[in-house]
């Protein structure tokens, strides 16, 4: 299997080693293919680390009420799982396939002879862990603004400044941003008309191109 698809050559966490020891790891994931909506995990999997390859899953948890609070989108080289390699049990969380999406998966009782082979892995995950808890932070003050218009602006301006360009993908359907944005689908939507009104933004389907981020960023 080509290097540019192994999976542990996307990760944060491998990706530093040289590829001889990256063969090694891949060695020891399993690769599964997921359809759209169906569960990737759920709080009764087994400790594992989920690695996306390709394709893209939510992150969710139900609340009181059994209505569903997206947390975060895995794409592409991202990740989730890593508390449970350390016996953390995953208690809240869902994972569900957006589209399409090939995953890898690590099971616990291999990371831990991984960290026995490669200690310098443990160091790294701290690292990555700590990055991982300030987004988490930077995610609560955004939907702590009192504004939908506000979540929105910031968001698409936080695109851009990850694209490195005026024209960004809505990475999520509107039913799943609008629960990642804290509000309702009919909201979202009249708030994106607005915005196109204003000629702040253009949009087609799920792109968007920002045609005023001063506009926007004023909000």
């Amino acid at each position: 299997m080509a290097k540019d698809h192994m999976c542990v050559s996307l990760v944060p966490l491998f990706n530093h080693l040289d590829e001889t020891d990256q063969r090694v790891i891949h060695m020891l994931v399993t690769h599964h293919i997921k359809e759209k909506g169906e569960l990737i995990f759920t709080p009764t999997s087994a400790d594992q680390l989920v690695i996306v390859a390709r394709g893209s899953l939510k992150v969710y948890q139900l609340s009181a009420n059994g209505k569903e609070q997206v947390l975060r989108v895995i794409e592409p080289g991202g990740y989730e799982g890593e508390k449970q390699l350390f016996g953390v049990r995953n208690e809240l969380l869902f994972g569900e396939a957006l589209e399409k999406t090939e995953v890898c998966v690590l099971k616990q009782r291999d990371f831990t002879q991984l960290l026995l082979d490669y200690p310098q892995l443990s160091l790294k995950l701290l690292e990555i862990n700590a990055q991982k808890m300030l987004k988490v932070e930077q995610q609560a003050r955004f939907l702590m603004m009192e504004k939908v218009d506000e979540r929105l602006a910031t968001y698409l301006l936080d695109l851009a400044k990850v694209a490195e360009s005026d024209q960004v993908v809505l990475p999520m359907k509107m039913k799943e941003l609008a629960l990642f944005l804290g509000t309702t689908p009919e909201t979202l939507s009249r708030k994106l008309k607005r915005f196109e009104e204003k000629q702040w933004i253009r949009r087609n389907k799920r792109t968007v191109w920002l045609l005023d981020q001063d506009q926007l960023a004023d909000l």
